[in-house]
């Protein structure tokens, strides 16, 4: 991660050099920090902005080279829309928005925490400089070369111009915690599959125990021997060994159940037997995803010292073709006891979803299970890259998902479960086949099959990420090829109904 970001936050005084930004509304207002900052170029502000047609409309910029009158190289102002209409994911938005507007050639800029009326809250000012955080990500240690329009000198020093320095520092320091949470699941999507592979993920969610989390590797041997054969066979084929990693946050009563959150970790996925397409297969590095946002959000839970017992599992494998690889037609007995036939060797991660579900229900007895997969290409099909698919035996616990969505931007769409799905997975040999043979609703029969592996009696809710997780689409916080998604929806989500 290229984390050469220098975060600080200060009074409202102009700056001596660098860039200036600032925000007015649509109707070109400023607050009046901002207008004494900006006074000796106020008509110069006001000739540009009606030259260049400006109108304060949110997101939009009015970019100044060395404006007459100001010490600043640069004064770029913001537009933020109407004041009276924007809600904190719109405020996190402004954060990317001004983070973007600092050039290559800067490596100091103060954004002034003000829109028209007064000084940003602290809350309000916390979400800006989150904004700013997530923006300034860049995945690049592999790169020795840069362009001229990449080149930076030197760490990038921003510095958040704010009304109460201590109450902001205060508020973002659960938003920093959460940033972080973000950050690590990036990188984790970003690095090639010759560097994260099962037994590397696994190395590096250890490190989670400098934050408190208490980390647990199951090996190959253990897995065998707790029988789960499913999330094996998917591995047979690699000679990377799979694993099953266990993140523990016991931040809330003594003995009280968990949250529980699982991931898929299939840190390649060729398709194994029925081997996928050449074109993108390089895409597949991000199988993972899920995985990575619930490392990431243990992370974000423990640093921010939620006041919750949590727990995340995710099984980590390779899914290669080889000959040892399991086959079409190859039935498992999958740590429940319930039998697998194998259609399609590509549907994969459902076969680890389904023992690593079982085994967190039945050691830990959450009070709900979330689990986060990149599953089918149906549901990119069905919700484009703008929202995950929401799958849920428990009406409770979407709308929750539902609202922590729209507060984040991270945002999810209810499908269905029926049982008139089941007859598309029923298998002539076994309990179940892992496809329903069809493209048709298979986003759907996919949650079907896991949600065989979950007891009726435990909420829980799948999320198929495989719009969102990666490749997906550019926005104001966010300009990786990795998004880290979910882990603010989750952290939202437990902070907003699960913490004590």
């Amino acid at each position: 991660m290229s984390d050469a970001l220098k975060l600080g936050f200060g009074p409202l005084k102009a700056p001596a050099k660098g860039v200036l930004i600032v925000f007015c509304d649509d109707a070109l207002k400023f607050g009046p920090a901002t207008r004494k900052a900006i006074a000796p170029a106020a008509d110069f502000v006001s000739r540009a902005a009606k030259t260049e047609r400006f109108t304060g409309k949110s997101g939009s910029a009015l970019e100044l080279i060395l404006p007459e009158g100001l010490k600043v190289a640069r004064l770029v102002v913001i537009g933020t829309g109407k004041i009276a209409e924007l809600k904190p994911k719109d405020i996190l938005k402004l954060g990317g928005v001004a983070m973007g507007r600092l050039p290559a050639s800067a490596n100091d800029g103060t954004i002034f925490a003000e829109f028209v009326d007064v000084a940003l809250g602290a809350e309000q000012a916390a979400d800006l400089a989150q904004g700013v955080r997530l923006r300034a990500y860049a995945f690049d240690r592999y790169k020795t070369k840069k362009k001229d329009d990449e080149q930076r000198k030197g760490a990038v020093s921003m510095t958040l111009a704010v009304g109460d320095v201590a109450a902001v520092r205060q508020a973002y320091a659960a938003r920093a915690a959460v940033g972080d949470g973000v950050l690590l699941a990036r990188d984790l999507v970003n690095e090639p599959a010759n560097v994260l592979y099962p037994e590397e993920f696994a190395r590096r969610a250890q490190a989670l125990r400098k934050v408190g989390v208490a980390v647990e590797v199951l090996e190959l041997k253990a897995l065998k021997k707790l029988g789960m054969n499913a999330l094996v066979g998917v591995g047979l084929g690699s000679w990377r060994e799979s694993r099953v990693v266990v993140m523990r946050w016991n931040g809330g009563k003594k003995g009280e159940a968990p949250v529980a959150f699982i991931g898929k970790g299939v840190c390649f996925d060729t398709g194994g037997i029925s081997i996928k397409p050449a074109a993108s297969m390089e895409d597949m590095k991000g199988d993972m995803a899920g995985a990575a946002c619930v490392t990431g959000l243990m992370q974000a839970l423990a640093a921010r010292k939620a006041r919750v017992n949590a727990v995340g599992v995710i099984g980590l494998v390779e899914n290669m073709p080889d000959g040892n690889a399991q086959r079409p037609g190859d039935i498992v007995k999958s740590m429940s006891g319930q039998t697998i036939e194998i259609i399609n060797t590509d549907a994969e991660g459902r076969l680890v979803l389904a023992d690593v579900i079982w085994y967190c229900a039945q050691r830990f007895k959450p009070k709900f299970m979330i689990d986060l997969a990149t599953l089918t290409g149906a549901i990119i099909v069905a919700l484009g890259q703008e929202y995950a698919g929401l799958f849920a035996n428990d009406d409770k616990l979407a709308e929750r998902l539902s609202k922590a969505g729209e507060a984040t931007g991270e945002l999810v769409w209810r499908m269905p479960l029926a049982k008139e799905y089941d007859k598309m997975i029923d298998s002539k040999f076994a309990d179940m086949k892992n496809t329903g043979g069809s493209r048709y609703g298979s986003a759907i029969t996919a949650a079907q099959f896991i949600k065989r592996f979950v007891d009726d009696k435990t909420p829980w809710a799948h999320l198929d990420i495989a719009g969102t997780g990666f490749d997906s689409r550019q926005t104001d916080v966010n300009k990786s090829w990795a998004s880290g998604w979910g882990v603010r929806l989750l952290d939202r989500l437990v902070k907003d109904y699960y913490e004590r």
